[in-house]
């Protein structure tokens, strides 16, 4: 038989995710809450929801994380939105290569900022591998973060289905992955250039150590977040950056109404956001 879940205690859980993740359920997705708080209730063997809500906030078990993993969406795949990245490596890459080169810098640096399973970061250093003639000369680094423990956990392992591989181009999958009984498993070759961190966006002594990134990858992320929460991301967003560096966000995301910092540029059917030189 379901638990009873009345509406005040939904309240107060869609209060705590926000607290703690900046992300605000909106009312039409009570259900989803409702039915994590059974799942998670189910598992403890809580009777009552004030029980269960007295592990999350005094537990110190992690049942918090746990929770906040419950809730949080993780569908993706290689090569997500392609036509942005077909114009990142086309476009914006080239001209910020040579820019690097002219004043001999030799590093690249690239963040997947809430990076889910790995599918993300994993395209980027495909990609970056593949555009960058001289790419064996350079310093490629991709950091790629997530609150979820348990993506972070599957994307280190590099295992994927299907599904999740079967917009990779035929020449990369060869190249980069090998065909095991349990799925697609990305090789060492790409894989060495991403380094994986738990990290929560609305932690700011975590962000504030993040510096100096050519290119921050931010997908379909600030959509779960109110307009506070997302400018607190963006402005974080923007100190991250080294001068002239980029940032990329989903294709229904703006930064417009939350911040003035970034030079927007158009670019054959895209969006992105420049941080200004010198700055």
């Amino acid at each position: 038989m379901p638990l009873e879940i009345p509406q005040n205690s939904v309240d107060k859980i869609r209060a705590l995710i926000y607290k703690e993740t900046g992300m605000f359920v909106e009312s039409n997705k009570d259900y989803l809450i409702k039915t994590r708080l059974e799942n998670r209730m189910s598992a403890l063997k809580c009777g009552t929801f004030q029980e269960y809500y007295h592990l999350l906030l005094f537990g110190g078990n992690g049942e918090i994380d746990n929770f906040i993993e419950e809730m949080t969406i993780n569908e993706t795949y290689f090569f997500r939105d392609f036509p942005q990245l077909q114009g990142f490596a086309d476009i914006v890459l080239p001209d910020y290569l040579e820019g690097k080169r002219q004043r001999g810098a030799r590093s690249l640096r690239t963040w997947s900022a809430a990076c889910s399973n790995g599918c993300e970061p994993y395209t980027l250093a495909i990609m970056l591998r593949e555009v960058i003639d001289d790419f064996q000369d350079w310093e490629l680094r991709i950091d790629a973060n997530d609150i979820d423990r348990k993506v972070l956990q599957h994307a280190r392992i590099g295992l994927y289905d299907e599904r999740q591989v079967k917009d990779i181009p035929a020449v990369y999958k060869a190249k980069y992955f090998i065909e095991t009984a349990h799925g697609w498993k990305i090789l060492p070759t790409a894989a060495r250039h991403v380094e994986f961190e738990h990290m929560n966006l609305i932690d700011h002594a975590s962000m504030r150590r993040k510096r100096d990134f050519d290119f921050i990858f931010c997908r379909n992320v600030l959509i779960y977040f109110d307009d506070d929460s997302r400018k607190r991301v963006v402005n974080m967003f923007y100190d991250a950056l080294a001068p002239g560096g980029y940032l990329f966000l989903g294709s229904s995301e703006s930064v417009g109404r939350i911040s003035a910092a970034f030079t927007l540029e158009r670019k054959a059917g895209f969006l992105s956001y420049r941080k200004p030189l010198g700055k």
